[in-house]
């Protein structure tokens, strides 16, 4: 019996001791299985899946800070972002009100395989760093004033203001993008005069202009906005990413068109313009736009026949613009700045609200047209090393803004088409680039 019973006993600890090294490993292949299993965050972009479109490209920017792996998927379900699973990032969406969804390593290669097929019009781009950040924008301006402060500050993506004095003493090489805010390089004060010239703020704005002029060494506004605009063009072509909108865009190629000569007024600058100043244009320095026509008028509220906003014909309810298609294996740059969940965006107005075609150089790329209007709404070129968009109007969700207007609540439009439109430009520096190839 007492054999027995010992045997019997070691018998018992020896299938305890089984029994639980057996749960010990499954455990242990549980943990690891798990952890395979939950590999991969998807932020999705499609219209369905998406709560807050804009706080995306935000968490996209998070991810890059934290050295967390990003990738773009161009063209799969609305241009949605992959990363590496980690805590901290699913904490953030959850925080943001952004949309994920937990992959395991086989869906994700799924995709990625569906992605990299020959027959798919979709490309992975490997985003490596978060860009470092400027707005060209005057001190003491409201943010509200600028729909890519407005986009920058909703999705929580950091930025530094500079103005004048920091781009002249070539501060420009600290930033991988910098943003043109609604200036006026001409030295014309927004071509305001007519309307607001005895306004209080249009009198201090011009008196400012005049004082930041002096005090960095010019005699005139007008040359001291020039020089700017000079140093803008060579950060581009050495290799930085320019975004401007609305009357930044066709002020900033017009400036660098008349380096040569004066075409402003003596209500702007103190001295008459130089006679015949049109046919003195240089059209090779500009970007985007060539042989366009000055308004030499200060009382007209526009810059030059570039703008289409006197030649519009289309009803607010009708006035959308559509975005281009591109072979996203190929043409690469493009696919990333057309990103979006709807081909089809409203449009919106501004000072400078759309361009003319027959201004456009024949090497810069339409990428969103009002086809209805014959117009240009948003353009992409190359300018050296370096890289530069323009997008016509003022806010993408304000159809008409005028000064003094309340600012846009993005808060209320947490899926805009067409600030997203903003904020894939923010994030091309970001991206691994591949040579455009058409």
């Amino acid at each position: 019996m007492i054999v027995t019973f010992r045997s019997k006993f070691r018998n018992t600890l020896k299938n305890n001791e089984r029994q639980f090294k057996a749960a010990l490993l499954f455990t242990v292949f549980f943990f690891l299985g798990f952890s395979g299993f939950a590999n991969k965050i998807l932020v999705p972009m499609d219209p369905e899946a998406q709560e807050n479109h804009l706080k995306a490209y935000g968490i996209t920017y998070f991810a890059l800070e934290n050295q967390i792996k990003a990738q773009w998927l161009l063209n799969y379900r609305g241009g949605s972002f992959l990363f590496e699973a980690e805590e901290s990032l699913e904490r953030e969406c959850k925080i943001r009100g952004v949309s994920f969804e937990i992959l395991t390593d086989n869906d994700a290669k799924a995709i990625l395989d569906e992605i990299s097929s020959p027959s798919k019009n979709m490309e992975s781009v490997i985003l490596e760093k978060a860009p470092k950040i400027a707005v060209y924008s005057p001190k003491g301006n409201k943010p509200w004033d600028d729909a890519v402060t407005m986009a920058l500050t909703y999705a929580e993506i950091p930025y530094e203001t500079i103005y004048d004095t920091e781009v002249l003493n070539d501060a420009l090489i600290l930033y991988d993008w910098l943003h043109l805010h609604h200036e006026d390089f001409t030295g014309q004060y927004g071509k305001f005069y007519r309307a607001y010239r005895t306004a209080p703020w249009y009198i201090e704005d011009k008196k400012n202009a005049e004082t930041l002029a002096s005090n960095l060494g010019y005699d005139k506004v007008s040359n001291e906005k020039l020089a700017v605009a000079l140093k803008i063009r060579d950060y581009v072509v050495g290799g930085g990413f320019m975004f401007a909108m609305c009357s930044a865009t066709d002020s900033f190629d017009i400036a660098l068109a008349a380096e040569y000569t004066d075409i402003a007024e003596p209500m702007f600058d103190g001295d008459p313009s130089d006679p015949g100043y049109q046919s003195k244009l240089e059209f090779d320095n500009t970007f985007a736009f060539t042989d366009f026509i000055l308004e030499r008028s200060p009382m007209v509220y526009e810059f030059s026949s570039i703008d289409m906003t006197s030649k519009r014909a289309v009803p607010m309810e009708k006035d959308y613009f559509t975005l281009m298609d591109y072979s996203a294996k190929w043409d690469v740059i493009p696919t990333m700045l057309t990103q979006n969940h709807t081909r089809l965006v409203k449009g919106f107005m501004g000072q400078t609200t759309a361009y003319n075609p027959e201004n456009i150089k024949a090497n810069v790329l339409v990428m969103g047209e009002n086809k209805v209007n014959g117009e240009a709404r948003y353009i992409h070129g190359v300018k050296g090393k370096g890289f530069f968009t323009f997008y016509g109007g003022h806010d993408p969700e304000d159809y008409q803004h005028r000064v003094g207007d309340p600012k846009t609540e993005l808060e209320l439009h947490p899926n805009s088409p067409g600030y997203r439109l903003i904020l894939n430009n923010v994030l091309f520096p970001a991206a691994k680039k591949k040579k455009k190839k058409t």
